[in-house]
């Protein structure tokens, strides 16, 4: 489990964080996701997902190996090498040659953008969603293998859930699905019960001025 402050602080923090990809960042992510299918299939193509997000975490973690990410002092040829002599052998092989492509296009800064839209095709292909989950305490394994199941019979696909911890919450859950936020946090619906309230209330005085009248 995360807490939320350290995920929103870490994203905040790293220029590698996974962003909205852009037109060029998706066609990237298509070559190296032919790429990955060419040398495994889905399985190749899972595996590299998870290592382009382990690369990121890193990054999220690392203030000094984001740096060396996004750095345009750096020059393309010195990095490229450092990336070879860091990676060889820790990721696959058409991972590592795509890192020192987008080093030597200039868009290895751009890597979080690049890694969301491979997800997106990832998404895609194999009927998943990523669906973030805020909870004001740590959910245990079967609530959340129960959260799951709803899920899938209400969207038709496979939910991949984050679970994260969100101290400001009262109680509920809040889901975060695409770009989407449904919040059925305690905060949330004691908020919408007072403004019932407060509806109710001046329907009432309403109707109360309108018998005097």
């Amino acid at each position: 489990r995360r807490q939320l402050n350290d995920h929103k602080r870490n994203r905040a923090m790293s220029t590698s964080a996974k962003t909205q990809p852009d037109a060029l960042s998706r066609v990237y992510a298509s070559a190296l996701f032919e790429a990955a299918e060419d040398a495994g299939g889905q399985d190749a193509i899972e595996a590299t997902l998870s290592e382009l997000e382990e690369i990121l975490e890193l990054a999220r973690e690392n203030t000094r190996f984001d740096e060396f990410l996004s750095s345009q002092i750096l020059g393309a040829k010195e990095r490229s090498a450092s990336i070879a002599a860091i990676f060889t052998g820790r990721a696959s092989d058409h991972v590592v040659r795509f890192l020192r492509v987008l080093n030597d296009k200039g868009r290895l800064g751009h890597l979080g953008a690049v890694v969301s839209a491979f997800d997106e095709l990832v998404q895609k292909r194999f009927g998943r969603v990523e669906v973030d989950v805020f909870t004001a305490t740590p959910t245990q394994e079967g609530d959340l293998e129960s959260l799951k199941t709803r899920l899938r019979e209400a969207l038709g696909k496979e939910p991949v859930l984050h679970a994260y911890t969100d101290e400001a919450m009262i109680g509920g859950l809040k889901l975060r699905i695409g770009d989407e936020l449904i919040d059925a946090s305690v905060a949330t619906q004691l908020r919408n019960i007072r403004g019932d309230l407060r509806t109710g209330a001046a329907d009432l005085r309403s109707k109360t001025d309108q018998l005097f009248d």
